[in-house]
């Protein structure tokens, strides 16, 4: 220690330049170290949900949770798993072990997830692997609601969607915008059963009209001697009038339409959730975080990735 101090006072000069120097290096470096208030504490996750629209628990659990649960037994480096089988919905979580990177354990995944999807019932929709969320997750709420109730809340849903969410996931370390409240438009047939039996018209055949006449397609193309035009379908379904009109079955040569046997109209999805914003009906948008973030923005901003 005397011959450190005994140098440092015979080359002082440098010691200061050098101590400048790591002063400045320090300041550039505090620029880009990745801070967060809250880091990363809990082990990377990954979750898959199944919607089974109309089943029960006992269904969810034994028709999807259970298969999905036996075909991802054996994945490496996997801790725990869990899952939650509730009405119309299964979520299965799988924990793995601390400092597992999140982007290999997310591939395996995927690749058992693919084969067991295509053996589950015909009435659960595709498994769907949640993305990543930080330990943190929820990171900023924000309350949307009409003064004087001016928007409905399936106008309130269509600026959100089509406005909000997306200016919000363009931020670098967002990973998801859930809407709670959320309304969709949506043309509905409400059947009734007595004209359904006046008219002779099954439910079958009016799911099969209403499906028809709401299909996309393609159109093809049609060569000319110096090119190839393409041909456009364009839906004339535009109002639910548009719809009543459509043919369902003939009768004694006239035609029975949906309008007949049904009312058309615009509505919304059965919800699932609701959210209240200052004393009335409204949307709440919860800001979810990507797991370091911090650490990744330049790779987020990179033209490469």
């Amino acid at each position: 220690m005397q011959w450190f101090i005994s140098m440092a006072l015979q080359f002082r000069v440098l010691i200061v330049a050098l101590a400048l120097a790591m002063m400045a290096y320090g300041i550039q470096t505090a620029e880009q170290i990745p801070l967060d208030v809250f880091p990363e504490f809990a082990p990377p996750l990954v979750e898959i949900q199944t919607e089974v629209p109309g089943a029960t628990a006992e269904e969810v659990e034994s028709l999807v949770s259970v298969p999905i649960e036996s075909s991802l037994n054996g994945i490496p480096f996997v801790d725990t798993i869990r899952s939650k089988s509730v009405p119309g919905l299964s979520a299965v979580r799988l924990i793995f072990q601390p400092n597992t990177d999140l982007i290999i354990a997310r591939q395996l995944v995927q690749e058992r997830l693919g084969i067991e999807a295509t053996r589950l019932p015909s009435v659960a929709r595709p498994p769907v692997m949640l993305q990543p969320l930080s330990s943190m997750s929820r990171l900023l709420k924000i309350g949307v609601w009409s003064k004087d109730q001016k928007l409905s809340q399936r106008d309130l849903t269509v600026l959100a969607l089509w406005t909000i969410r997306p200016r919000l996931m363009a931020i670098p370390g967002v990973a998801n915008v859930a809407i709670w409240g959320q309304r969709d438009r949506q043309f509905q047939v409400l059947v009734d059963p007595e004209r359904l039996r006046a008219n002779g018209v099954t439910l079958d055949a009016v799911l099969r009209a209403a499906g028809d006449a709401t299909v996309l397609d393609t159109g093809g193309f049609v060569d000319t001697p110096n090119q190839r035009l393409a041909v456009r379908h364009v839906s004339p379904i535009v109002e639910p009038d548009d719809l009543a009109r459509t043919v369902v079955d003939f009768r004694g040569g006239a035609p029975i339409r949906l309008g007949d046997v049904a009312e058309v109209t615009i509505g919304s999805p059965p919800p699932i959730g609701d959210s209240v914003i200052n004393d009335g009906p409204g949307l709440l948008l919860i800001v979810e975080k990507q797991p370091r973030s911090e650490e990744h923005t330049s790779e987020l901003q990179s033209p490469y990735v």
